[in-house]
């Protein structure tokens, strides 16, 4: 009889740990897993435009950006049904630093989706090209 009143309870103590509240790198408060890792961070040498520039191109290129925060330097985006933040701040006169944080709809965190914007981001720095990106073309079935 006690295991039948001891079990529920330890499962609900266990929900209360483990689910909580989550900031994301726009300051918000977002429900989700708070112990997880779902953020990467890089900096690079480049201004802050050439940067927000790139990752715009990008988070446009892979989802929808649906806000732009000057006053913050956020970008929140929909990538593959997750939400993705960009922070871009200046750390000093020649060096920036990009903050990358990407979580599921039921706020799970997703390093790996973080880790694949901030390389396409690198990436597009590199190559030089910051124009915008056009998705690839479907093939049509009529031609």
């Amino acid at each position: 009889m006690k295991l039948k009143f001891i079990v529920p309870v330890c499962g609900v103590a266990l929900v209360c740990v483990v689910s909580g509240c989550v900031t994301s790198v726009d300051g918000r408060q977002q429900v989700g897993l708070p112990f997880a890792n779902d953020k990467k961070e890089a900096r690079y040498q480049r201004s802050p435009m050439e940067i927000w520039t790139a990752a715009k191109d990008v988070l446009n290129f892979r989802g929808k950006v649906y806000s732009e925060d000057v006053m913050k330097s956020t970008l929140e985006a929909s990538v593959n049904t997750r939400t993705v933040w960009v922070r871009v701040e200046p750390v000093d006169t020649t060096m920036t630093k990009v903050t990358v944080q990407a979580r599921t709809k039921g706020g799970g965190p997703d390093a790996d989706l973080a880790g694949d914007i901030d390389k396409e981001i690198a990436l597009r720095l590199q190559s030089g090209n910051l124009n915008p990106a056009t998705p690839p073309k479907s093939a049509s079935s009529g031609s």
